[in-house]
């Protein structure tokens, strides 16, 4: 099996440090209470979400609910979340050497509490191939039935086809994933809740926190961790293969922050004009070694804010969180989308939102597609040399979406986050090594998009598709960015930058001049080497020259 668990009596114990230690055994321990109820289906998952207080019961059918193991009666079902609906980056924290006793005393005491309630334990594998797959269990309390449900339709449930699949799958030094929770207790250290992850340990307690995407993430959060320890790099992307007229194939891949147009790249079949093939629109992992893919998970988790109730995808809908409902006119229960409720509305969609799925590319990836909002910058550039290609990527700028729950921060403010992944658990050279690596040795090529404005002028969706179509096509032809080192850029009719307004070139000096500093003011753990910043420098001075 590809992770550790059930292990001879004499492996049990201090010989075995990986799977025995203070905080995984913490947060293992209480799996075993005997008021713990193992869900062992989605059928029986979808009867607990459903009679759970709060759910709304929509009159929307699941569509194929069969196919997925669910009643052929199945509803869509609707459950909010309060007054936070995104994930809080913030609440996070790492276990370490100098913290950990400290947090095991937190946990102690936040499983003890936890006792009086009854708790669901379900079992999920992340990863979808042989070569890679991990088991993850979740224990939640009564009360959030809905939260483990969607959980297992996120991932993939312990079922007859995938059990024997995991049997034969790639052993790996790891034990299985686990993720106790108790959202309605926020320890008294951390009044807002707490995520807290052994990263070294596969372990995960999530406190005081009822987004969905903090049991979606946090799962993947550490899953990633596993990959990149066991020769793959973590992706917080989507992925598709064009299958060309010509009999070509080209892999790209394309990394933003929620919100920032990943799914709709990844997503769309290009106005039918070419055959599509979808890895995963949010997280997948390549191999180091022969740059094959693998996605993590079977259904997609989507924003609903563009989605009115005509828009076709809308019958993918699984369930829904953080929505409105009323009744149409045919006196059925339905949701209110396009964030009127609030302004993250979600829907896990089944896997048949996409016609052509697979859960691994074997194709090496050919391109790589770091997703920006930055006003600076035309519609697409493409970065020339590995080491400015990986450090764009390390210093990928956008603006933050309703994803991400940030109290107080203006949201039309440009941040910087490491290739899109707020996630990370490891250092951050390691992502930087792993992309480098990538564009230098495999040979695959970097470009930078940018979906929000070229200094007034909004790029629309459009224009960002038919980039993709010509690059993966080869008609683009790219010139010089002007004077900057190592980037060109595809003109575009209503987007060409004008190299002889010295404003524009100081802005576009600025921006990447933010990227130095930004690099340059890291701390230890996510430092990045030399040649990182020379190549930024290299850039952003070109003018100067």
């Amino acid at each position: 099996m590809a992770t550790k668990s059930k292990l001879p009596v004499q492996d049990i114990g201090t010989r075995n440090p990986k799977l025995f230690n203070r905080i995984r055994t913490i947060i293992e321990t209480p799996f075993y209470w005997n008021n713990v109820h193992h869900v062992r289906s989605l059928s029986e998952a979808y009867e607990l979400a459903k009679r759970a207080p709060g759910t709304i019961i929509t009159g929307l059918d699941v569509h194929n609910p069969e196919a997925l193991g669910l009643p052929r009666d199945a509803k869509v079902l609707l459950f909010n979340d309060g007054k936070i609906t995104g994930r809080q980056a913030r609440l996070r924290r790492l276990v370490n050497g100098e913290n950990r006793n400290k947090f095991a005393d937190l946990l102690r005491e936040a499983v003890f509490l936890s006792r009086n309630r009854k708790m669901y334990h379900a079992e999920a594998y992340v990863g979808l191939d042989k070569d890679f797959m991990l088991k993850a269990h979740l224990l939640v309390p009564e009360g959030y039935e809905n939260t483990l449900y969607s959980w297992l339709l996120n991932f993939q449930i312990a079922n007859e086809e995938y059990t024997e699949m995991y049997k034969d799958s790639l052993v790996l030094d790891e034990g299985d994933i686990f993720i106790f929770a108790n959202p309605d207790y926020y320890p008294e250290e951390h009044p807002d809740g707490l995520a807290l992850f052994d990263a070294e340990h596969n372990c995960a307690a999530i406190l005081g926190m009822r987004y969905f995407g903090e049991f979606k993430k946090g799962t993947l959060t550490l899953a990633w961790t596993i990959a990149e320890r066991n020769g793959y790099t973590p992706c917080h992307g989507g992925q598709k293969r064009f299958n060309l007229p010509s009999g070509n194939q080209k892999v790209i891949g394309v990394f933003g922050l929620s919100g920032s147009g990943k799914s709709t790249i990844t997503l769309s079949d290009h106005g039918e004009k070419f055959s599509t093939t979808v890895l995963h629109d949010d997280a997948f992992i390549i191999s180091d070694k022969d740059a094959y893919s693998i996605s993590l998970e079977q259904s997609y988790f989507d924003k609903t804010q563009d989605y009115p109730l005509t828009e076709p995808q809308t019958k993918y809908f699984l369930t829904i969180q953080n929505c409105g409902a009323t009744l149409d006119s045919e006196g059925r229960i339905v949701p209110v989308t396009e964030d009127i409720q609030s302004g993250n509305g979600r829907a896990v969609k089944s896997r048949f939102a996409t016609p052509n799925r697979e859960y691994r590319f074997e194709e090496p990836c050919d391109a790589i597609f770091w997703i920006m909002k930055d006003d600076s910058l035309p519609p697409v550039l493409k970065v020339t040399r590995p080491e400015l290609a990986s450090a764009m990527g390390a210093t990928l700028a956008t603006k933050r979406t309703t994803a991400e729950y940030v109290p107080g921060e203006d949201p039309n403010k440009l941040v910087i986050v490491p290739y899109a992944n707020p996630f990370r658990l490891y250092p951050l050279k390691k992502d930087y090594l792993k992309f480098k690596k990538l564009f230098s040795e495999r040979n695959v090529a970097c470009y930078i998009i940018n979906t929000g404005h070229f200094l007034t002028k909004k790029i629309g969706p459009q224009t960002t598709l038919g980039l993709i179509e010509d690059i993966v096509t080869d008609r683009a032809e790219f010139q010089p960015f002007g004077p900057f080192a190592d980037l060109e850029y595809y003109p575009l009719e209503g987007f060409l930058p004008d190299f002889s307004d010295r404003n524009y070139l100081e802005m576009v000096e600025r921006r990447l001049l933010d990227r130095l500093e930004y690099v340059s003011g890291l701390d230890e753990f996510n430092k990045l080497p030399d040649e990182a910043l020379e190549a930024i420098e290299k850039a952003a001075k070109s003018i100067r020259r």
